[in-house]
């Protein structure tokens, strides 16, 4: 399914964590560890698949992520995130090559979290073999994939509800990864005519579109960056 410059798809949910909000948080230690908390319970995902990929094994993959985790909610990791640097994938993936590097070879590999929900490492780790075999490109896959899907889960949502007309079995035929059927079979298989199935799609593809760039610009400074960021984020998930 394409998204391309007016109109793509691809299972994680992401709560609003806009960079407006990580600068508020900033200046305030009340929000700091809820902003984190989001952040660390919404994109740890693609880090786990980052390193599987580097070759650790599966438990080590665990521990490194949940210690890298709350190192970020300990240490004074917002204060220095800067939006004018760099969009937040790249932040997070520089972030975790850093804490990598200084890990201590002794260190024993406990798990922590400080009461914090544990990670559903199982579902993601089905995910691994399906990756790239180059590290940071699983990273951004698995990162546009989990914006993809969140994205697809809100118009499916509206859809159910009523707030937008039209079938959700549709989109979810034609939008998600892997091939899609054909449009006369579709348009058959729902009682619409070609036409009407067409216009539905094209519709439904433009509020997917609006949908996913509302999540990229959580994760960047500026309109223009997020179409930047959508674009390497389609390049990613073509390669």
């Amino acid at each position: 399914m394409a998204v391309g410059p007016d109109t793509r798809a691809g299972a994680p949910r992401f709560p609003e964590t806009r960079w407006t909000r990580i600068v508020a948080a900033r200046d305030r230690p009340d929000l700091r560890r809820e902003v984190l908390g989001e952040l660390c319970a919404t994109r740890w995902q693609p880090l786990y698949v980052h390193l599987r990929k580097q070759g650790l094994p599966r438990e080590r993959a665990e521990d490194v992520v949940q210690g890298f985790l709350v190192h970020l909610l300990e240490r004074d990791f917002l204060a220095r995130l800067d939006p004018g640097r760099g969009r937040l994938r790249a932040y997070l993936k520089a972030a975790l090559a850093h804490y990598q590097a200084n890990l201590h070879e002794q260190e024993s590999a406990q798990k922590r979290g400080g009461g914090a929900r544990p990670l559903a490492f199982d579902d993601v780790e089905a995910l691994v073999p399906a990756a790239p075999d180059d590290p940071a490109a699983a990273f951004d896959r698995e990162w546009a994939l989990a914006l993809f899907e969140g994205a697809l889960a809100e118009l499916e949502a509206e859809l159910a509800s009523g707030a937008r007309r039209g079938p959700v079995a549709v989109v979810r035929q034609l939008f998600r990864m892997g091939e899609a059927p054909a449009y006369d079979a579709l348009a058959a298989e729902h009682g619409m005519s070609v036409p009407q199935l067409k216009s539905f799609v094209h519709r439904a593809r433009g509020r997917f579109r609006e949908l996913l760039l509302a999540r990229v610009a959580d994760t960047v400074q500026t309109p223009a960056e997020a179409e930047a960021e959508l674009a390497d984020l389609l390049k990613a998930l073509a390669a």
